[in-house]
């Protein structure tokens, strides 16, 4: 309850100074309480019609947990490599390192009226669409495909478990790179509605 506080006043206090950031806004709560955080900030910017990105990664704490704050209307393309930078930097970080930090991204859960956190700690971004694999693809407009057939989210689930496979099949989830960080993280909060461990995620 402590962060949501904080969280809430720098939101405020931000506005004020034309520094908003817009969350991400969900109906479950992944997890509720992160402590021992450092805070990480990711802005929205324009600059005429280009859209720009500006990190306040001042407070990131290389042996505390990580809470990234994101403005839901970056697309992928520019939000996820900043990610990436981020995830590199704590991965290779040799003084003050915690093997037991993790990184989680911050929403609201629109039930709830709390902040809520996604872990991403063991994800690993690729910008590259990949070469084998079964393809779950979620486009700019948040329509699926499952190696170019589409299938509606209520029956994702069901359609992957019935895949004809002589092996165990790899789904490997990706994203369309001009999917908004909004869309992205209520994806992900799906996927882990599924029975299927995701540790890999594709941006093209």
């Amino acid at each position: 309850m402590r962060y949501c506080s904080l969280i809430l006043f720098f939101l405020f206090f931000s506005c004020g100074n034309k520094e908003d950031i817009l969350l991400p806004k969900s109906n479950v709560t992944i997890v509720s309480d992160v402590q021992d955080h450092s805070p990480i900030y990711i802005f929205f910017r324009t600059n005429g019609k280009d859209t720009l990105v500006e990190v306040n990664r001042n407070n990131s704490i290389t042996s505390t947990n990580w809470i990234l704050n994101i403005d839901k209307r970056l697309p992928l393309r520019i939000v996820i490599p900043e990610v990436m930078k981020l995830q590199e930097k704590k991965r290779n970080a040799v003084a003050h390192k915690n093997e037991l930090a993790e990184n989680y991204y911050s929403y609201a859960d629109s039930i709830g009226k709390n902040m809520a956190f996604l872990p991403f700690t063991k994800v690993y971004y690729k910008m590259e669409k990949p070469k084998f694999g079964v393809i779950v693809f979620f486009d700019k407009g948040n329509k699926i495909s499952v190696n170019n057939v589409v299938v509606k989210k209520l029956d994702l689930q069901t359609y992957l478990d019935n895949l004809p496979s002589d092996n165990p099949n790899k789904f490997l989830f990706c994203f369309a790179k001009e999917l908004s960080y909004g869309s992205y993280i209520q994806n992900e909060i799906f996927i882990q509605s599924l029975k299927i461990e995701n540790k890999e995620a594709f941006i093209f």
